[in-house]
């Protein structure tokens, strides 16, 4: 995977009934998200309960993966703080041709630039045959990438460090890098991001929006008017109003009862905000 354009959904994971990772389920919305219209997924980001789920279970996934068709519009999310694992996960991906990772730098520690820079060398040295997007989510990691650090790592590692998605908001604006992706988090991003040279987005409520978000994404690359953008932006302003997995969960769950499971301390809208989501998103003829 070279530079990375279009629109790719954060997928969720699908869980059964003992909270066990449904591999078959998960792979089969992750490609029906890219027929859709998505040009491709990432499996295990925050909205894939990547935190919450075993390694032993994405290992299994990530085996399945590399029987999809679609296995080259995979990207993986490693979510793992564990510097070790991260590096035997992405061992075990490259043994199934898997080469493309999101990686956030490890959550509950406090910590700055050089030591993120660190992280990732450590990181490199031990797999450097992987494409890595880096994961900027202050509010889940309690770190916040600089454009300094960005362009630092991308000097160091230009062959690896080919991305990142801005999920703080504080880069997509200001960093410039060639041939470098950069990829807000949010729909509300997408056209102004695509129009200061942003390649596209990668975000959670692209698990419904997946065809709406990709005319947006083709009308601009075509120099079309925009006709679906207010919608799309108003859908995500819908379901930012509540925990966003949960809410995604929830209304994916009123067509599949699948969607209904959530590892704790996840769980589904309460039945208000629901009714209220399901309301809302009904005013907005979207379903």
């Amino acid at each position: 995977m070279g530079k990375i354009n279009g629109i790719y959904a954060a997928s969720v994971s699908i869980v059964d009934r003992n909270l066990k990772l449904n591999i078959e389920k998960t792979i089969h919305h992750s490609e029906k998200l890219i027929k859709d219209g998505c040009h491709g997924v990432v499996l295990f980001g925050s909205t894939g309960q990547s935190q919450l789920i075993s390694l032993e279970e994405k290992l299994n996934l990530i085996e399945n993966i590399s029987k999809s068709k679609f296995k080259d519009k995979f990207i993986i999310g490693t979510g793992l703080n564990s510097l070790q694992d991260t590096i035997s996960l992405i061992k075990f991906s490259n043994s199934f041709n898997l080469y493309n990772f999101l990686i956030m730098p490890p959550a509950y520690y406090m910590y700055e630039d050089k030591e993120v820079i660190r992280f990732y060398k450590k990181l490199i040295e031990k797999v450097s045959d992987c494409k890595i997007i880096l994961y900027n989510f202050e509010r889940l990691s309690g770190y916040k990438f600089s454009e300094e650090c960005v362009k630092n790592l991308v000097d160091f590692f230009p062959e690896n460090i080919i991305g990142v998605k801005d999920s703080s908001y504080n880069l997509f604006e200001k960093l410039k890098i060639k041939n470098f992706s950069i990829l807000p988090g949010s729909e509300l991003k997408l056209l102004k991001g695509l129009q200061i040279g942003c390649t596209g987005i990668i975000t959670a409520t692209c698990n419904v929006t997946a065809s709406l978000s990709r005319k947006v994404y083709d009308d601009f690359v075509n120099n079309k008017a925009q006709t679906y953008n207010n919608k799309l932006c108003d859908i995500r302003m819908a379901f930012d109003k509540f925990n966003l997995i949960s809410g995604i969960h929830s209304f994916l769950s009123e067509k599949d009862d699948s969607f209904k499971n959530l590892i704790p301390p996840l769980n589904l809208l309460n039945d208000i905000d629901k009714k209220k989501l399901l309301e809302e998103l009904k005013k907005l003829d979207f379903n």
